[in-house]
């Protein structure tokens, strides 16, 4: 009975391509780390599902109320289409310098330095 052979080239090749396969997965999970998986930005919203943000009328306050109901006294939804969504977005950031007036005008935030 003839002992099979063994080839070791092909075990040497298989091995390498091993290691080759293991440092790119090193790598890449090196990079992830290191940058802070930067492009996956996290941004939290205003509100929770099932609620709204209104502003406080003379301030630059807000609160969440249920889709269900109209705002507390003193509250006021904001202008259609100038509604913050998420923390610091654009409209967020607007609302922190300006506020609604009891009429619904919009003007400067008067507790802002």
């Amino acid at each position: 009975m003839d002992m099979p052979r063994i080839d070791r080239t092909a075990s040497a090749l298989r091995a390498g391509r091993v290691r080759v396969v293991a440092a790119a997965l090193v790598g890449a999970a090196a990079v992830g780390v290191l940058t802070g998986c930067a492009g996956f930005e996290y941004r939290e919203d205003v509100c929770s599902q099932g609620e709204y943000p209104a502003l406080a009328v003379g301030g630059s306050g807000s609160a969440c109320f249920s889709d269900k109901e109209e705002p507390s006294a003193g509250y006021a939804r904001y202008p259609a289409g100038k509604v913050p969504k998420q923390v610091d977005d654009k409209w967020d950031k607007y609302w922190n310098t300006h506020t609604l007036d009891r009429n619904g005008k919009i003007i400067p935030a008067p507790d802002v330095n």
